[in-house]
């Protein structure tokens, strides 16, 4: 199990420049001297995010970038919102396990294992339909996804092991890099005519 140091100290505070200030783990370490309580403090998290997108669905993060205070502490968490049918797609984080809080509403929800040892196995999918007060781990860097089954908004809290667990949307990344990958390599990778790759890669991939 991937494991962050134990801070050797109370709390390093990111800041956002490294003028005479300490590098620790990402970030630069406000003088402790200088820290203040709004340091830690993070709000407005009560506040809807906005689904009006492709997805239907809105993340809301409170990681070290929007709360300094969480720098070496290994915690973070996220606001998810869905609008009927919305989806959270296919996604990633590779520095954290997620445990995720049905609020309101019903999800569907799951994760891929990674590649099975035996070449003859397929990665297994577990999914579960969540309603009200159910809680589901995605474990650390493994694919999952969640969607809207029902007809009204659903809220759900994602806690995090990490102050900065990433994220890395599988589609965006494949077809929405900058520069875009060789469509002769996903078309081969893929199985597909190349066609249909430049038409993937044509479209606007926004990161949620």
């Amino acid at each position: 199990m991937q494991q962050i140091p134990t801070p050797l100290q109370d709390f390093c505070v990111a800041l956002p420049d490294n003028k005479s200030d300490v590098f620790v783990n990402g970030e630069f370490c406000k003088d402790p001297n200088l820290v203040v309580a709004e340091d830690f403090l993070f709000q407005g998290l009560n506040i809807p995010g906005n689904t009006s997108n492709q997805l239907g669905s809105a993340v809301t993060a409170v990681n070290v970038n929007q709360l300094p205070g969480l720098n070496t502490l290994g915690v973070s968490l996220a606001r998810l919102d869905f609008a009927p049918y919305g989806l959270n797609p296919p996604h990633t984080h590779p520095r954290a396990t997620e445990a995720f809080l049905l609020l309101e509403g019903a999800l569907y929800v799951g994760f891929v294992t990674s590649n099975p040892a035996n070449a003859n196995q397929r990665n297994k999918l577990f999914t579960k339909y969540l309603k009200a007060g159910d809680v589901f781990v995605f474990p650390q860097g493994l694919i999952h996804f969640q969607i809207n089954v029902g007809k009204t908004n659903a809220v759900a809290f994602a806690g995090f092991g990490s102050q900065n667990p990433g994220v890395i949307t599988i589609a965006n990344a494949v077809f929405g890099s900058d520069p875009k990958i060789n469509p002769d390599v996903l078309a081969k990778a893929f199985q597909v005519e190349k066609n249909i790759i430049d038409y993937l890669q044509a479209q606007f991939w926004p990161n949620n």
